[in-house]
C-alpha cells in the first residue's frame, strides 16, 4: 500500500536539493506527465526544490523562480518542463490567459509555485509539496493527489537518498 503523505526534515538547502533530485529520479515518466503544486511561504525552498528537480531531469539552463515571467519552459528529451510562479497573479482571468491546461498531459511536467493564487483555474495536482519553516531548517510534506501521484509517492518512499530526511517511515 502506498503512503498517503511523506514527511521530511530538511536541515538545509542541500537537503531540499536532495528531495528535488529524488523527485526527478522517481518521476513517473514523460509518457504519463504530471502536475506538481509547490506550496509554502516566501523563502521556504519551493524554487530550490524545483531547480534541483529540473536539473536532475537534464535541464542545463539556469533555473530561476519565474516570478516576473510567470511561466518558463524547458525541453528535455521527450519531456516539456513548465515552471510556473503565480505569486504576482491578481485575478483568475490572468491565470486563464496563461493557458496552463494546454501545457499538461503526456510529455509535460508542470511545477506550479503558489497554486492557491490560481484556485480552480490551476490544473489539478498529481503531487503536492508543502514546504514550511522548522526553526532555521525546513520541513516538507509530499502528498499524492491522483493515481499518478500515488505511484510517484510510492517510488519516492523507497528512494534511499531520502532516508536521512524521511520522518514518517520506518
Amino acid at each position: 500500500m502506498s503512503p498517503v503523505t511523506l514527511l521530511f526534515a530538511l536541515p538545509d538547502a542541500s537537503a531540499t536539493e536532495v528531495l528535488g533530485a529524488a523527485l526527478a529520479r522517481t518521476f513517473p515518466g514523460a509518457q504519463v506527465g504530471a502536475v506538481v503544486h509547490l506550496r509554502g511561504e516566501l523563502g521556504s525552498g519551493k524554487t530550490t526544490c524545483a531547480r534541483s528537480l529540473l536539473h536532475a531531469l537534464g535541464v542545463t539552463a539556469t533555473v530561476r523562480s519565474p516570478t516576473y515571467t510567470l511561466v518558463d519552459t524547458y525541453g528535455v528529451a521527450d519531456l516539456t518542463c513548465v515552471h510556473v510562479d503565480l505569486y504576482r497573479i491578481q485575478t483568475l482571468s490572468e491565470v486563464d490567459e496563461l493557458g496552463l491546461r494546454d501545457l499538461t498531459g503526456p510529455g509535460c511536467l508542470m511545477l506550479i509555485e503558489w497554486p492557491e493564487k490560481g484556485a480552480a483555474a490551476v490544473p489539478r495536482a498529481d503531487l503536492t509539496l508543502q514546504l514550511t519553516y522548522a526553526g532555521e531548517a525546513r520541513a516538507a510534506v509530499v502528498g499524492g493527489g491522483s493515481e499518478v501521484g500515488a505511484r510517484w509517492l510510492s517510488e519516492l518512499a523507497i528512494d534511499t537518498s531520502l532516508k536521512p530526511y524521511v520522518s514518517n517511515l520506518t
